[in-house]
């Protein structure tokens, strides 16, 4: 391997002076630094960015945690998060919990043996636990929040937005509305509940047990649910699908037992992207400003690196960001057509595969 010696021979220079270029401080003329940048290329020559990193006490680098890397909801957060980090500088160490608490831990304890500045987390965990208050650097969560957690959190007014997705069935008509919720021990998946019991509680509309399926924000759960529903001898006529990936299960258990959506059971998913337009019916989603939600927090986490390090003074911020959702509506809610209370009329609209999902 070349060093910085081989450089500042080739160049011509003294390794003081090619230090200087390629750490972009001090005065060099325009002819210097680039004799010093042309002999660095042609000796693919490299700063050692961990030896700079132990110097100067940081390595602009972040981790960055998520649940569940297969949710469609999440590439578009860490796509926020890397467009606003990499504008700023820094580089993304990303991380796969799986919905695994235990994963999580290990990826913060190896996020902090490679000395990273900061990390983002969507935790799978619902409380503080000691892996986030003994960690020496700055976390900032999205998506997620934890109750009592010092750090920064930026999250969707889920409340508000599964209060309007309810508001929207209740609307059209319907009064038999079932729910397919996410774990209701994190932030997101109670919070979307409430929104929904308040709006039913406002209509003065029960909310029957057996309409009430606890899912856990996956694919799978989102089929079973579906398939329990559907099953019942007085099915829903709409549901409230409370993410992307159960939404997918519940269109799933739709085409496999040939009930037609809208005609029979309306649908709400939450979570907005491209393929809920490949859907037939195109499906009525609460859009979240997913994007955003990564910017922000990046930006948040990168204040607080700096204030940590000393380039940036405290300053008294909001620690809470809350962002709001909008509810997009096409085609996979309509009123409903009934015989009876709750019973779809199949006659009227019979049974068709019209809701599956339409394959390239």
């Amino acid at each position: 391997m070349s060093t910085i010696r081989d450089v500042a021979r080739l160049a011509g220079v003294s390794v003081a002076t090619v230090s200087a270029v390629l750490n972009s401080k001090g005065t060099v003329s325009e002819k210097l630094i680039k004799r010093v940048k042309d002999a660095a290329k042609a000796l693919d020559y490299h700063l050692d960015q961990v030896a700079r990193s132990l110097k100067v006490r940081n390595t602009h680098t972040v981790g960055m945690i998520v649940p569940d890397i297969a949710n469609p909801f999440f590439p578009e957060v860490i796509q926020g998060a890397e467009d606003e980090a990499r504008r700023n500088g820094y580089s993304v160490i990303l991380c796969n919990s799986n919905e695994d608490g235990e994963l999580e831990k290990h990826y913060l304890r190896s996020l902090f043996s490679r000395r990273v500045d900061g990390a983002i987390l969507s935790s799978t965990l619902p409380y503080v636990g000691d892996h986030l208050l003994r960690e020496r650097f700055p976390v900032v969560l999205v998506d997620r929040t934890i109750p009592g957690f010092a750090g920064g959190m930026v999250t969707t007014d889920n409340r508000t937005a599964a209060y309007e997705a309810t508001n929207h069935l209740i609307g059209l008509g319907h009064t038999g509305i079932a729910i397919i919720t996410g774990r209701l021990d994190l932030s997101v998946g109670s919070e979307r509940v409430e929104g929904f019991r308040k709006a039913m509680q406002e209509a003065h509309l029960p909310i029957r047990d057996e309409y009430f399926r606890h899912g856990d924000f996956l694919l799978e759960s989102g089929y079973r649910c579906g398939i329990e529903l559907l099953k019942l001898a007085e099915p829903p006529t709409a549901v409230f699908s409370c993410n992307s990936s159960m939404t997918l299960g519940l269109m799933r258990a739709l085409s496999e037992l040939r009930v037609c959506c809208p005609g029979q059971v309306s649908v709400v998913g939450f979570d907005d992207f491209v393929w809920s337009q490949a859907f037939s019916p195109r499906l009525t989603t609460v859009a979240q400003p997913s994007f955003e939600l990564g910017r922000r927090a990046m930006q948040m986490l990168i204040r607080k690196i700096q204030v940590a390090q000393g380039h940036l003074e405290q300053e008294v911020e909001n620690n809470l960001l809350v962002l709001k959702a909008e509810l997009r509506i096409r085609e996979s809610t309509d009123r409903p057509r009934v015989k009876g209370r709750g019973t779809p009329d199949s006659s009227a609209h019979p049974v068709s595969s019209s809701s599956t999902w339409v394959r390239p």
